[in-house]
């Protein structure tokens, strides 16, 4: 398929290769900005199997007593936290 591309391409190598990028880069923009993104709803990467209801509680059944973080976590103890910075 590369070489039908290549041979039908007109002029020396040097054109049939500035060509080529182009209809490569074309291409790839036509895919990336269009067919991906119609595409992007039909496809499954975004579907968790895992059920979040209820996580991220406030702590208690482990035994620890330090507070957990906003997504469940716990809190390392050793860190220091870390300060907004300055206006």
């Amino acid at each position: 398929m590369y070489g039908l591309i290549w041979r039908i391409l007109p002029g020396p190598w040097i054109s049939k290769f500035i060509m080529a990028l182009g209809l490569l880069a074309g291409t790839a923009a036509l895919l990336w900005f269009f067919a991906f993104p119609a595409i992007s709803p039909y496809m499954p990467f975004n579907d968790g199997a895992v059920d979040i209801e209820g996580a991220g509680g406030s702590g208690g059944g482990a035994g620890t007593e330090e507070a957990d973080e906003p997504g469940g976590a716990p809190v390392d103890s050793d860190t220091p936290e870390e300060e907004p910075p300055a206006e």
